[in-house]
């Protein structure tokens, strides 16, 4: 698929002699959602900021639809939306007027239409002739997204966008970014609540100490990464694993009612079948079993203590 953002060997350093980002290479989808993760201070805001042209690169290159963000940065500039994590908008404006502007600084002609569509989208209508400084925090984010929607840019930048923002806020937000993406918008979001990553993204990007770590299709990256466990409850208590069994990954409970396999997608066949064998013929049996599977948010972790 063709890539709409594509980042070559970016990198900033500041006078300080702190490096932010570290030879950065990145290519984003057209059309997809992708979730950029990593702890705080891994240089995700950073790598935002020079894409949007906030913050100028030590060296590298971007393109952001084809145009370069330092020597094209109008045009490159146009075609991208951000809402930043701060909520920083003028407190004495009304919604629609704050909306509209923003679209004029881009240079587009007046669309009334288009702004209302946007207020209704984020169930500001009823809200567009309020002052900002009258609103709660989280429709201030609401009026965010519309500002950064305001221009209709092809892509999108969502700075941890739901924090502060209530369940159900959070819950309409994420249904209108689905509606953007099967409009063609691409979303490139950074998150603290990992399940929304796990259940909105396409793909998931893991960036750490200003170096991405790994870029995977999400499901790819829940089957290589994540990991299974099948846990069996047993007729009868067990004292210890029996010898044999030993060379499995097995634990018991505390209480010996409970076996825990744990297993990934390339062994799940195999070793679920060659287990069962065994206990058969040991004599274990089981009352009932279940499964379950690690969360996005347990691979992130994972991976982030794993790196050096």
């Amino acid at each position: 698929m063709q890539a709409i953002i594509s980042i070559k060997n970016l990198t900033k350093a500041y006078a300080s002699g702190f490096q932010a980002l570290k030879g950065v290479d990145l290519d984003i989808r057209q059309g997809e959602i992708f979730a950029l993760l990593g702890p705080n201070g891994a240089g995700k805001t950073t790598l935002i900021n020079i894409i949007c042209g906030i913050v100028n690169p030590s060296s590298g290159s971007i393109l952001a639809d084809g145009h370069n963000v330092i020597t094209d940065f109008r045009a490159a500039r146009s075609k991208i939306g951000l809402v930043p994590q701060e909520l920083a908008t003028d407190a004495f404006e009304s919604v629609w007027s704050t909306v509209s502007f923003s679209r004029g600084l881009f240079g587009k002609a007046p669309n009334p239409a288009h702004i209302e569509k946007v207020l209704r989208d984020l169930s500001l209508w009823d809200k567009k002739d309020a002052r900002i400084r009258t609103l709660s925090g989280g429709m201030k984010r609401r009026v965010m997204i519309a500002k950064a929607l305001s221009h209709e840019p092809h892509i999108l930048f969502l700075d941890e966008p739901t924090a502060g923002v209530d369940v159900e806020l959070r819950r309409d937000m994420w249904k209108m970014v689905r509606g953007l993406r099967e409009s063609g918008v691409t979303i490139i979001l950074t998150t603290h609540y990992i399940e929304e990553a796990e259940e909105m993204a396409d793909r998931i990007g893991v960036i750490r100490k200003g170096e991405i770590i790994l870029v995977e299709d999400k499901t790819v990256l829940m089957e290589k990464l994540g990991k299974k466990q099948l846990t069996l409850h047993l007729q009868h208590p067990l004292a210890q694993i029996p010898g044999a069994l030993s060379g499995q990954p097995l634990t018991l409970s505390a209480d010996g009612n409970e076996l825990v396999y744990t297993f990934d997608a390339q062994s799940e066949q195999t070793g679920i079948a060659d287990l069962l064998r065994q206990l058969g013929e040991h004599g274990i049996d089981f009352k009932d079993l279940q499964s379950s599977q690690s969360s996005l948010e347990e691979i992130f972790v994972n991976l982030v203590r794993s790196q050096p």
